[in-house]
């Protein structure tokens, strides 16, 4: 997938693994060169000046690469972890990674820096509460989104997960369409 020629801050946002208040500080402040749309405060930039933005302040350019929402699949059960990366892939154009335990997710996270981690919360080496700490407490993924995956739609588990700083929970079994839509409105950002 090619990315645009010219990128709304929301775009700028996910490519860069930032939250959209900062690019328009980024904007406001003359840092990152752009357009406001007239008639409008929506602000817009151009690929060649965030590519030049990017370099000048190392931010890695991966996030240019695909353009696509970033997802970490953290799944013990490396065909379920494989096949919900294929139909994520496939039916909503995400850049998917997958890892089958806490270890390889901390791994594949410092090179990848997803946008949201699903993660079956009864993968081997940390809590819910440690890994959603651990994951928020790191600059380059304290904007991600965690979704948990759990066995049961049972209420009480779910209210403990959001206690315990999921985004999201989903029960099994995994549904892609509401998996989708699930990622779907956690990255959406204001352009």
């Amino acid at each position: 997938m090619r990315p645009k020629d010219v990128l709304t801050t929301g775009d700028v946002a996910r490519i860069c693994n930032v939250a959209p208040r900062t690019v328009s500080k980024w904007f406001d402040t003359g840092k990152l060169r752009g357009y406001r749309i007239p008639g409008s405060k929506d602000r817009r930039i151009p690929l060649d000046q965030l590519v030049r933005f990017m370099r000048a302040h190392d931010i890695p350019l991966n996030g240019l690469e695909s353009g696509s929402t970033r997802v970490l699949i953290v799944e013990s059960d490396a065909n379920i972890a494989r096949l919900l990366a294929e139909a994520l892939s496939r039916e909503a154009g995400f850049e998917t990674h997958t890892a089958r335990h806490a270890f390889e997710a901390g791994h594949v996270s410092a090179g990848v820096k997803p946008q949201v981690i699903l993660m079956d919360v009864a993968v081997s080496g940390l809590t819910g509460r440690e890994a959603v700490q651990a994951i928020k407490g790191l600059p380059d993924l304290n904007t991600a989104r965690c979704v948990a995956i759990a066995g049961t739609a049972d209420p009480g588990l779910r209210e403990r997960l959001s206690q315990d700083g999921f985004d999201a929970v989903l029960p099994r079994p995994i549904d892609v369409p509401t998996v989708v839509r699930t990622i779907e409105s956690l990255t959406q950002l204001p352009g």
